[in-house]
């Protein structure tokens, strides 16, 4: 490992709520869906909770919301960033589809 690799910080884990599991063993759910929750958790883990053009909450800025899909087409995920914990790790909580 070279000297610049060990100063990059890496990524959070990004870890599924039983709601999100659940709706992504649906049979039913779209391929481009699926694609686009999985894509959305290695951004979210890449960034550490960080996605350009999410949001955070005023009252509690460890949650967030970024657009799913291109320009946020299919919905909206919603994850929250707890760093407090022992390992550190994200949580893609909900995923609200339009």
């Amino acid at each position: 490992m070279s000297d610049q690799d060990a100063e990059e910080p890496q990524g959070l884990p990004c870890l599924l709520s039983d709601e999100v599991t659940e709706l992504l063993m649906d049979p039913a759910l779209p391929g481009d869906v699926f694609g686009a929750i999985v894509t959305a958790t290695v951004v979210i883990n890449e960034t550490r909770g960080q996605v350009p053009g999410s949001s955070a909450s005023a009252k509690w800025p460890e949650q967030r919301r970024m657009p799913l899909g291109r320009d946020g087409a299919l919905g909206i995920a919603e994850y929250v960033i707890v760093a407090d914990a022992n390992p550190p790790h994200i949580v893609l909580a909900r995923v609200q589809l339009y």
